[in-house]
């Protein structure tokens, strides 16, 4: 099943057909109405150090909810599990990757902390109102991303490299795009970086470190968005003996509005 086929779910829907495992796929173009959030849960005595993380890295670490030590029930998606309503997760033991899961349950534990961080694929559906293209939605794949050479703000033990996520358009589409996207701070804001690749540390976009490639035709612009991936480099970089995330793409689908506002916002 393609994303586009799922992009009319409300989110209980979704978060459902993930649970019962008919959802495994990134959930780019699911339930598009709605925003969606990385994920990261870790141990209460490292809980402080990572927020500080996030505030001094608000535009790839926008934080949307940060839950009590065990809690799995988001207030952001009332009857939802952050242990079984993601497609898959990571786990991360002393420092590394260890591993991918379907279901958390097995791992949860009672000193956890979750934190909810803002997804770009939340200003997806706000684009493609607007008749642009998202061309990793065409071509039915994760979108690509990227570590940079721009480090991140460290706390405590964590830091590390900013990652980015990246969208091609046509040069005369670009101050559209960011107009929309700008809106939008709590799920990445607008682009920090459009052209050259390089000139942000990415030697070939076709060999992305997370996600798919997708095609880019000529005299395109590639853009690139902070991205919620970076706190797995800053997980990696900090060590800890247990930590859990979401896959790269494969994201929780809250009840929230795509286009907010969100908790926290002055309306």
């Amino acid at each position: 099943m393609r994303a586009m086929d799922a992009s009319a779910w409300h989110a209980s829907e979704a978060r459902e057909r993930v649970r019962r495992g008919e959802w495994t796929a990134p959930t780019a173009g699911v339930a598009v109405a709605h925003a969606q959030a990385n994920l990261v849960c870790l141990p209460r005595e490292h809980a402080s150090d990572f927020l500080l993380y996030c505030v001094r890295n608000p535009r790839p670490c926008p934080l949307l909810e940060v839950l009590d030590a065990g809690r799995y029930e988001p207030e952001c998606a009332p009857g939802a599990d952050l242990r079984t309503d993601l497609p898959r997760y990571r786990l991360f033991e002393e420092g590394e990757l260890v591993g991918e899961l379907r279901d958390l349950r097995p791992v949860w534990r009672g000193d956890l902390v979750s934190f909810l961080i803002g997804c770009s694929f939340s200003f997806e559906a706000p684009l493609l109102a607007a008749g642009l293209e998202v061309r990793h939605l065409t071509a039915g794949c994760n979108v690509p991303m990227y570590r940079t050479n721009r480090a991140t703000r460290a706390a405590g033990p964590f830091r590390g490299p900013l990652v980015v996520s990246m969208r091609p358009f046509r040069p005369d589409q670009v101050p559209r795009v960011v107009e929309i996207t700008a809106r939008l701070a709590r799920v990445h804001g607008a682009p920090v970086h459009a052209g050259d690749p390089a000139a942000i540390g990415i030697d070939d976009l076709s060999r992305p470190d997370y996600g798919d490639a997708v095609p880019i035709r000529a005299g395109e612009v590639p853009l690139f968005w902070a991205c919620g991936v970076t706190p797995q480099e800053g997980l990696l970089a900090a060590r800890l003996p247990f930590a859990i995330t979401h896959a790269p793409g494969h994201m929780f689908i809250t009840d929230l509005p795509c286009s907010g506002p969100f908790p926290g916002d002055v309306v």
